[in-house]
């Protein structure tokens, strides 16, 4: 089965690199003979799914926030974390749920979900099993390698939960 675990984000912007520093500890845990492959990226939508295609199976990982009241003085994107670290198993089927708009933030760009089924429509060949680790986030918009202290407690269970799901 070919497999690809990608971890998601910006590692400079203090949460939002938590899928990439998960994809770095399951790459150190794999035996390096491995025929699975790990990787990062800094995409979404349409690349996204370009990424993807070819492989049977995707473990995706990346930060998630859930909108909430910004702080007082604080940047919207700040604080949003309901449980800073909480870690969401999700499918496909559940981001289509989650996210019922047919855009990003660009109409130049649309959702993951969006982009397979359009990819699936044209024929590409796509995975079969699609794992999503969410990890919910603190602080996506301040400057910083060092994620707050509730996601890095989560990186190495969602670490052990990657690789529980390779060993699958």
């Amino acid at each position: 089965m070919k497999t690809l675990v990608l971890g998601l984000g910006n590692p400079i912007l203090t949460d939002d690199g938590v899928g990439v520093r998960v994809a770095e500890a399951v790459r150190a845990a794999l035996p390096p003979d491995t025929s699975i492959e790990v990787s990062e990226a800094s995409v979404g939508g349409l690349r996204l799914m370009e990424r993807v295609v070819g492989y049977d199976r995707v473990i995706l990982i990346d930060a998630w926030h859930h909108p909430r009241e910004p702080q007082a003085g604080r940047h919207p994107s700040v604080g949003l974390g309901r449980n800073a670290g909480a870690i969401h198993r999700l499918t496909l089927d559940d981001l289509r749920h989650l996210s019922p708009t047919q855009h990003s933030a660009s109409t130049h760009d649309t959702s993951l979900v969006t982009a397979l089924d359009m990819a699936a429509r044209m024929g590409y060949s796509l995975p079969t099993e699609f794992i999503i680790y969410a990890i919910e986030v603190e602080n996506i918009i301040d400057f910083g390698d060092q994620p707050t202290p509730a996601v890095v407690a989560a990186i190495p269970k969602v670490t052990a939960a990657v690789l529980a799901e390779l060993a699958n």
